[in-house]
């Protein structure tokens, strides 16, 4: 059996363009592209905290260190600067591999600094 899971994210990243003339995709600083593990051209999932607004696009290379987040193309309808979004991809495993698996996990400030990383999200509790 196969299962998909978080593979990594990018918690409460905030957009710094909407650029709706750009060829589609979500350019991200190559820095937190690299932290988080999300490679160029990777399927990824986008979730508006601002708006509520999700989508799916394609990550690309944004200048290493401009902490940019750059929502391109038609998906510039759905953000725009200053919304706070999170962006994750995820991976098919099977069952062998789910022992050893533990997501990445990058925590952004409004300024997209990271604060924070991690490989488990706390249980939720009443």
């Amino acid at each position: 059996m196969q299962l998909t899971l978080l593979k990594c994210k990018l918690h409460r990243a905030c957009v710094t363009h909407a650029e709706l003339d750009y060829e589609g995709s979500c350019a991200i600083d190559k820095d937190l592209m690299d932290l988080a593990g999300i490679l160029p051209y990777e399927q990824i999932q986008i979730y508006n905290v601002s708006n509520g607004e999700r989508f799916t696009t394609y990550a690309i290379e944004a200048e290493r260190g401009s902490r940019i987040i750059s929502v391109n193309g038609a998906a510039a309808h759905k953000a725009s600067p200053g919304d706070r979004v999170i962006i994750c991809a995820y991976a098919t495993l099977d069952e062998k591999e789910l022992a050893d698996f533990k997501p990445s996990l990058v925590y952004c400030n409004e300024h997209n600094f990271v604060t924070g990383t991690g490989d488990t999200i706390a249980t939720q509790v009443a």
